[in-house]
């Protein structure tokens, strides 16, 4: 798997898409394998991705990191982006989604009517080609597939969602089209941010797509 960036106190990996997280069912998951390929005893997640979501995500290497990685992302220290595709035209073209969310059948959430506990996801979109619709998301919270339940509370499911879109168009994508873009944090006094483009998935190097990246090169840039 490729290693975007790595020190004493960390390791970037780039996630393929279609991989669990944790291992299940006998078979390795990420974390398993990433301790696998650097030769070490034990790595310590800090943050996940779901299954079908390639890009950025961080592994600890001491407890101690990860305990300070812990509280980072508990207060909100850490600036996520992720990149996302639809096949369906927005009610709005850039904005929040504020709402609490709620489990729902088969694993699944949804938006409640309520305000105790929001769930909040800023974004911006722009057309790729004809049918299709590119997101940059970031998430001002981390609750459970957010990205999914927000986008598609706006009328633009994710292409290759089999769980959120149309399950029989879902499932004819060569991938869930979700991907951990860029990833910004101060760690000991010290700078870091990473931006890290989808290395697969038809719709999201085609030509249009790619150039709407460059004009997200740097996505902190476009958000208040």
């Amino acid at each position: 798997m490729q290693i975007i960036f790595e020190n004493h106190d960390f390791v970037i990996f780039n996630k393929p898409q279609n991989l669990n997280f944790h291992s299940e069912d006998g078979e390795a998951g990420f974390v398993v394998l990433a301790t696998k390929q650097l030769h070490v005893k034990q790595l310590y997640s800090v943050h996940r991705l779901d299954k079908m979501t390639s890009g950025l995500i961080i592994l600890a290497k001491t407890s101690e990191v990860a305990n300070r990685f812990a509280k980072m992302f508990l207060n909100k220290e850490i600036q996520k982006f992720y990149l996302a595709l639809s096949l369906r035209k927005p009610k709005k073209k850039q904005g929040w989604v504020k709402a609490d969310m709620g489990a729902s059948r088969r694993g699944t959430y949804k938006l409640l009517k309520t305000k105790e506990n929001q769930a909040i996801t800023q974004f911006h979109s722009s057309t790729c080609r004809a049918g299709e619709r590119i997101f940059l998301v970031k998430p001002h919270t981390g609750k459970t597939h957010q990205i999914r339940v927000a986008l598609k509370s706006i009328g633009s499911p994710i292409a290759g969602d089999v769980r959120y879109a149309n399950a029989d168009e879902a499932k004819k994508e060569d991938r869930g089209y979700l991907h951990a873009y860029a990833l910004g944090f101060t760690l000991n006094g010290e700078e870091f941010s990473f931006v890290c483009p989808p290395c697969d998935g038809e719709r999201f190097l085609s030509d249009e797509a790619q150039k709407t990246l460059l004009e997200w090169a740097k996505p902190w840039e476009l958000f208040n």
